[in-house]
């Protein structure tokens, strides 16, 4: 009787979990689903999923963004490994500081990130200004509000990501590896090409995934940056969903699902990756 009464009270305490994923994740997305195959004068159609791979324009915003994604993914992995290597060789109470300031940029994104870079590296930056007046024109050929200018931002975020998530990786390299490894006569290089890359590879290309769909899903940075002068796969959606002009949610709902699938796609890899990394590691 007693268990009883605390299923029913575990239960009710389940409800209000229940209706907001109900109402503000499944329906949602079941809408989208059911607008991407809706074609323009109504009823079931391919209309919006044919257009979206057949007009330049929105083949180009889906390059852009794999391209930035890419780019700025392989930055940070790159990044990611040598540091989360030197956070591993300092004292603890470095290394808490140096995860706590990742955890901060690493979440530092959107508009405020936008704000932050356009007051510094602006064209009336505070360090475009401030080198040109010293006569050190370092960001004279340098446009924020360009491919490169998104793409130093979204390293921002990047890096400190890649960081916190492949850091745990170095400690499943245990010491009496290495020790061993350097008895039986293997290099330094040897052990790191071997022993050591083997086990990193799984848990990089995993964060690489992780990294791939964080810039894909970016919207907030890229258009507060930019706006709409870049063509890019998110900032489509929300110009065809709420544009100032005219709008196309059918179509916006079709971008959203190439959007969404590369994102699973991503996800999903990445978990089969780490299922082999927490395999190897245990």
């Amino acid at each position: 009787m007693l268990k009883k009464r605390v299923d029913i009270k575990l239960f009710l305490a389940l409800i209000p979990f229940c209706i907001l994923i109900i109402g503000f994740e499944l329906l949602p997305v079941i809408s989208v689903v059911m607008e991407s195959f809706t074609g323009d004068g109504g009823g079931f159609s391919l209309e919006q999923y044919i257009s979206a791979f057949t007009k330049m324009f929105y083949l180009q915003a889906i390059k852009n963004s794999l391209m930035i994604s890419a780019v700025s993914s392989c930055i940070g992995i790159i990044a990611g490994l040598f540091i989360a290597y030197a956070i591993t060789k300092v004292s603890e109470q470095t290394r808490t500081r140096v995860l706590m300031i990742s955890n901060m940029t690493a979440n530092f994104a959107g508009i405020p990130l936008a704000f932050a870079y356009i007051i510094l590296l602006g064209s009336n930056g505070i360090f475009t200004i401030v080198f040109e007046q010293w006569g050190l024109p370092i960001f004279s050929g340098f446009n924020l509000y360009s491919w490169s200018g998104l793409i130093l931002v979204y390293v921002y975020f990047q890096i400190p990501l890649a960081t916190l998530l492949l850091y745990p990786t170095y400690y499943g390299i245990r010491e009496e590896w290495r020790e061993a490894s350097a008895l039986l006569g293997a290099s330094t290089y040897q052990f790191w090409r071997r022993i050591a890359l083997p086990i990193l590879l799984p848990a990089a290309a995993g964060t690489f995934t992780i990294l791939f769909a964080n810039a894909m899903g970016a919207y907030a940075t890229a258009y507060a940056l930019l706006g709409g002068n870049y063509n890019l796969l998110a900032i489509r959606i929300g110009s065809l969903v709420a544009g100032d002009v005219f709008t196309r949610p059918q179509l916006g709902s079709a971008l959203a699902m190439v959007l969404g699938l590369t994102m699973v796609l991503s996800l999903w890899i990445n978990e089969r990756l780490m299922r082999r990394v927490r395999r190897d590691l245990g």
